[in-house]
């Protein structure tokens, strides 16, 4: 990897204006904003270039992953469409080949947009040695304290395990998905945890070949999801993969070539064996070291801030995964700039984030996105006789029909007051693409009529939105 964007540990300036520690969607966004707006900005990261864990091991190299196995589980579809032929056989290393290619050609790129930034950028991990002080240490044992104006904490999340006998035994995303990986694909893998992360990867490496069980202690996969989306997937995956749920996890163990997973359920304690465990049990935020130097209020581990991710401490700013309220790389970029516009304007509130309208997908197959409020959650807020809630089902559309791929729906939720758009969730075929549009109707508070009123392009499944909109009564 080109290195020549980097600048040593040992020349470093003795004082910044804003030092950004983490150069994932939280860091680099803001301090590439800050640097334009003529702001002395040092971004510095152990990874040694931008993305972060996404990039490193998260949704991007499982999303190159992901697209393998959906052109593999096409085959499944052939007859259908009048096709005849062998269903592709997996060359794993090369799956995984592919996967590295994408982010080496994003590393890459991002090396130049560092070089082209204005920002100073160090390959250095950050230990807090005062409260307007930041130690950084590069790999090679080098260190330099930097004093800055303003500090913008951006040093994410990674993944959690769960407090069981044997929990070291199981695989992360990070032994999956990290640049270079070299695992064999699994022949069983167990999953621990039925969130997005686990429901992805079993999803994923099933179509790939691979058996799998996913093992979740709540009632329902995707805790905290709309419960219509979670029932739609469960309904779905299940017809694929093992799931077992309200079960909880008590231990993992050697078991000749593979492992065996203990849990209890129903009141009796049951077992699976697997030649891999994946543990998919949420992730927790990374704070640095001497942290707490900065005085910062912390919640459950989590940094506590404000609309503008200002913490408790007026210096320091804590957008992305360390916050925990909303941890996702789209999410992070927006509090990023959220931050940077309101050091740039001298620490007013000039912008703010509104957490409520970020969108969240889960690359399953089939897929499902939500933003904003479920019908429950509005009923709640507003009251039942506030509520409209409309519904477009995929078994009448034209483009579902074509594709052979009528299990789904989009579900839009109104304010029946005012008509104006509340949330929304969908289930099935192009869910991920389709929450975009309404995740900015959400932010610009858009109505009913907005949505009704615009020609989405035909064949296409976005038409439903436009229909689940026209069949609004207040």
């Amino acid at each position: 990897m080109d290195t020549s964007f980097q600048t040593p540990v040992a020349a470093l300036p003795a004082a910044v204006d804003v030092l950004v520690l983490g150069a994932g969607g939280a860091g680099y966004p803001g301090a590439f904003f800050l640097a334009r707006a003529g702001r002395s900005v040092l971004l510095a990261d152990p990874i040694g270039n931008l993305g972060g864990d996404c990039l490193a091991e998260g949704c991007v190299p499982s999303k190159a992953v992901r697209e393998a196995a959906l052109v593999r589980h096409l085959a499944d579809r052939f007859a259908g469409f009048g096709l005849r032929g062998a269903k592709p056989a997996v060359d794993w290393a090369a799956v995984l080949a592919h996967k590295d290619r994408v982010q080496n050609t994003r590393y890459a790129q991002h090396a130049q947009e560092i070089a082209q930034s204005g920002v100073i950028f160090a390959c250095a991990r950050g230990e807090i040695v005062a409260a307007d002080t930041v130690r950084l240490v590069g790999a090679d044992g080098g260190a330099r304290n930097v004093r800055f104006g303003h500090l913008i904490l951006a040093t994410g999340s990674a993944p959690a395990r769960l407090p069981i006998l044997g929990a070291e035994l199981a695989l992360t995303s990070h032994d999956l998905f990290r640049l270079g990986a070299d695992l064999p694909l699994p022949q069983h893998l167990v999953v621990i945890g039925g969130g997005y992360i686990g429901v992805e990867t079993a999803s994923m490496l099933q179509a790939l070949g691979a058996q799998c069980t996913v093992i979740e202690y709540a009632p329902q996969l995707l805790p905290g999801f709309d419960a219509a989306l979670a029932a739609f997937l469960h309904d779905q995956l299940a017809q694929r993969v093992r799931v077992e749920l309200a079960a909880q996890v008590l231990s993992i163990a050697r078991e000749g070539d593979g492992f065996y997973v203990r849990y209890k359920q129903n009141g009796g304690e049951h077992g699976v064996h697997g030649d891999a465990v994946l543990m998919a049990t949420g992730r927790r935020a990374v704070l640095p070291a001497g942290v707490e130097h900065l005085g910062l209020a912390l919640e459950h581990g989590h940094v506590v801030v404000d609309e503008t991710l200002r913490t408790s401490n007026p210096r320091v700013w804590a957008p992305g995964d360390v916050n925990g309220r909303s941890m996702l790389f789209h999410s992070a970029v927006r509090q990023s700039l959220v931050a940077a516009h309101c050091i740039a304007a001298g620490g007013q509130a000039v912008d703010r984030m509104r957490f409520d309208t970020v969108p969240m997908t889960v690359f399953t197959e089939p897929e499902l996105a939500h933003v904003g409020l479920t019908p429950e959650q509005a009923a709640q807020q507003f009251g039942t006789a506030a509520v409209a809630v409309t519904r477009y089902d995929y078994a009448t559309d034209s483009r579902a029909q074509i594709y052979a791929d009528t299990q789904g729906f989009i579900q839009l939720v109104f304010d029946a007051r005012n008509a104006r758009l509340l949330g929304a969730q969908i289930a099935g075929m192009d869910a991920a693409q389709l929450i975009a549009p309404l995740a900015l109707a959400l932010q610009r508070d858009l109505t009913a009529a907005a949505l009704a009123h615009t020609a989405f392009p035909h064949p296409l499944l976005s038409e439903g939105i436009g229909k689940a909109a026209r069949a609004f009564r207040p």
